[in-house]
């Protein structure tokens, strides 16, 4: 259980954001450095916690997402960025997992001049084709959420991991009210499209947080996990 846990918390920081909606506020920040906290759940039951970080140091930005399952588990996401007119140019990502006394990293390397991706996940290297406007599965969840609020939603996101760059959809689902430890907020909900069946990954977008994700569930055949909101600090609409 705490194995599949850890894998599927990196997941959870992918993708998340919603278009501006009748009914919802109609103002939009720019991308600002944020901080949240979540409470992180498995089959129903609550393992621990974790945050989002999106923070700015000259010209570069790093989004980081962290995670705790009790005291059996860890894992840490970090993304490293610029952004420009509105587009992310991915640097650099690593992600760091610990299962009890055993660890696991990965990490991507994107070099636009040469035109090529690495990756190394333990000691597997593999490189890769350079594909234009390519994301991780962590600053992905930001070029949608800008997109979405400049009404521009591309029909597709290509998303490098350890194994390949793959091209990934989103699509809104409505609007639904939802219940936080942080407050009660309007929300938008995206469902990222996965083409291996039994899979489903579920986002509910608050546009008073600007487009903060304040709740995330993801199904895979009989094992589930979600992420539910308990502080935040940031931009408010």
């Amino acid at each position: 259980m705490a194995t599949f846990a850890v894998k599927t918390l990196g997941i959870a920081a992918g993708v998340s954001t919603a278009l501006l909606f009748s009914g919802f506020a109609s103002q939009a920040f720019a991308m600002s450095p944020f901080q949240a906290s979540y409470q992180f759940n498995y089959n129903g039951k609550n393992m621990g916690s974790a945050t989002r970080t999106l923070s700015k140091a000259g010209n570069g930005w790093t989004y980081v997402f962290a995670a705790k399952a009790g005291g059996i588990a860890s894992a840490t996401e970090s993304s490293n960025f610029g952004f420009s007119g509105g587009s992310i140019t991915s640097q650099s990502f690593k992600r760091t997992s610990k299962i009890l006394i055993h660890n696991n990293t990965m990490s991507i390397s994107f070099n636009p001049g040469a035109k090529i991706i690495n990756t190394k996940k333990d000691d597997k290297a593999r490189s890769f084709a350079w594909k234009s406007g390519v994301l991780d599965e962590l600053n992905a969840e930001l070029q949608v959420r800008e997109d979405l609020k400049s009404g521009n939603l591309k029909s597709g996101y290509w998303i490098a991991d350890a194994k390949e760059v793959e091209a990934r959809k989103f699509v809104k689902q409505g609007a639904e009210r939802v219940q936080t430890a942080y407050g009660t907020f309007d929300t938008i909900k995206v469902v990222m499209k996965h083409d291996k069946p039994g899979r489903e990954t579920v986002f509910w977008l608050a546009p008073k947080l600007d487009y903060l994700p304040v709740k995330m569930a993801h199904q895979d055949q009989k094992s589930s996990y979600g992420l539910l909101l308990t502080g935040y600090k940031g931009p408010v609409n």
